[in-house]
């Protein structure tokens, strides 16, 4: 795994350093917002960690222009605690946040449970006697479709882009189950899993820029159910 690490603070950074050679992971080390900045738009990395209070360019304004262009999973390192700042984070891209101090054990647990989310399920190639077997690859919901196989999304005929692939097994999940209300414990359970390290708040961060991207001047398609949870829209 190719890791882009870009931290001001020398003791972390040596942590870290340390850490991730005996995990046999690729770092390298930037110490300010720009040098980030320029790494983050000349390489392809696996990883990334970003510090908020970076020198030059701060770690949420990279997260969020980062993003505009790559799903590569990012976690936001940082002094803040509350619970506001966390938010903002995650709403601005970010897949996790860990709070200093840490321990890179714990660090690496929250890196590989990302890691994990990021990985697609293996799909079986359009042109295999497994795929021709299948009567149908695709969901439909009055206007919208989706394609299991090429993870694509339609609604009313335009393509859907720049899905995460969490916000594409939440929006799978939904049109599987049309009529079911998930609570955020049913989506964290089905989409991020039973070793998923955050808060529950991730739900509603990533249900918002879902809805963000596929909502249409004729529906918004995932309704609010007030005090339970989610549901698609009938």
């Amino acid at each position: 795994m190719k890791l882009l690490v870009a931290e001001d603070d020398p003791s972390v950074c040596e942590m870290l350093r340390l850490f991730l050679h005996k995990e046999n992971i690729q770092a390298v080390f930037v110490h300010d917002g720009n040098e980030a900045e320029k790494q983050l738009r000349e390489n392809v990395w696996d990883f990334v960690l970003l510090d908020w209070m970076l020198p030059g360019r701060n770690g949420l304004d990279l997260c969020a222009e980062f993003r505009k262009r790559s799903d590569t999973p990012i976690i936001i390192l940082t002094a803040r605690t509350d619970e506001k700042d966390r938010i903002a984070g995650l709403e601005l891209g970010a897949d996790d946040y860990v709070t200093k101090p840490f321990s890179p054990l714990e660090l690496m647990a929250r890196i590989k449970a990302v890691k994990r989310r990021y990985t697609p399920s293996p799909s079986v190639p359009t042109d295999t006697p497994e795929a021709v077997a299948k009567p149908s690859s695709r969901l439909k919901h009055m206007n919208m479709c989706i394609d299991t196989v090429s993870r694509e999304v339609t609604i009313y005929g335009r393509t859907v882009t720049a899905l995460t692939p969490k916000e594409f097994d939440l929006l799978l999940l939904f049109i599987s189950h049309p009529k079911q209300v998930f609570t955020r414990e049913q989506l964290i359970e089905a989409v991020w899993g039973f070793d998923y390290y955050g808060e529950d708040r991730t739900v509603d961060v990533h249900i918002k820029r879902l809805r963000n991207k596929i909502s249409t001047a004729e529906r918004q398609w995932i309704m609010t159910v007030w005090g339970v949870g989610y549901k698609l829209e009938d």
